[in-house]
């Protein structure tokens, strides 16, 4: 199956299915910190979907460029119906895989990654932060959400019971091949993004995390 393929079918009941699921839970662990993006200038959101990212973003840093990267057409047409007309000059939509994507050097003050990374594996993440470094500015910060594996108790094994679920139905739907969560916050520890805040949900099972780059 071609992945972007399964994602554009989504787009359009994507939130429905996140609602069903989890309720408003993701999407307040998605926007937990978007108030720091108030005084950014070049914001750089990765695998946005619906674009309920992005236009929550316009309206917080109302003279911040954006650029907007996801994988899907589907997903970008829908995040492009949530633009306001005046957000059109500032804003990039662009159709890309992150991984290999260009980004110009020391570009962005900060980048979201909002239950995105979980697509891939720990190698693939390793990699993918250290293609992306170049692009941030010094000090730049990550805003990141993603599920995580609880460490005992009730909460795990049912954690462990949804991504099952979620796994499961993103292969059938999109071809994905990982079948476990990356550890990504070490990644980003290791890579030399500290932690500054962080609120989990659900016992443990949704993370939203602020990590900043220290400049060298």
């Amino acid at each position: 199956m071609n992945p972007s393929r399964g994602y554009d079918q989504l787009a359009r009941f994507y939130r429905p299915i996140e609602f069903l699921a989890f309720g408003r839970a993701l999407e307040r662990a998605r926007f937990q910190h978007f108030d720091r993006l108030r005084d950014c200038k070049r914001i750089l959101l990765l695998g946005d979907g619906d674009g309920r990212g992005l236009a929550l973003a316009c309206r917080l840093a109302p003279h911040a460029r954006i650029d907007s990267v996801d994988f899907s057409a589907g997903m970008l047409d829908r995040a492009a119906q949530r633009l306001q007309p005046a957000d059109h000059t500032r804003v990039t939509l662009r159709q890309a895989d992150a991984l290999t994507a260009d980004f110009p050097p020391n570009t962005y003050d900060a980048v979201t990654t909002l239950f995105f990374l979980d697509c891939f594996s720990d190698a693939q993440v390793r990699a993918f932060i250290e293609h992306l470094r170049p692009a941030l500015t010094p000090n730049a910060i990550w805003l990141h959400a993603d599920f995580a594996l609880p460490s005992r108790g009730v909460y795990r094994l049912r954690a462990q019971v949804w991504l099952t679920l979620m796994f499961t139905f993103f292969r059938w739907q999109t071809g994905l091949t990982v079948r476990a969560l990356p550890d990504s916050e070490t990644l980003l520890n290791s890579a030399g993004f500290h932690r500054i805040a962080e609120v989990s949900r659900q016992g443990g099972f949704i993370v939203s995390s602020v990590f900043q780059q220290i400049a060298k």
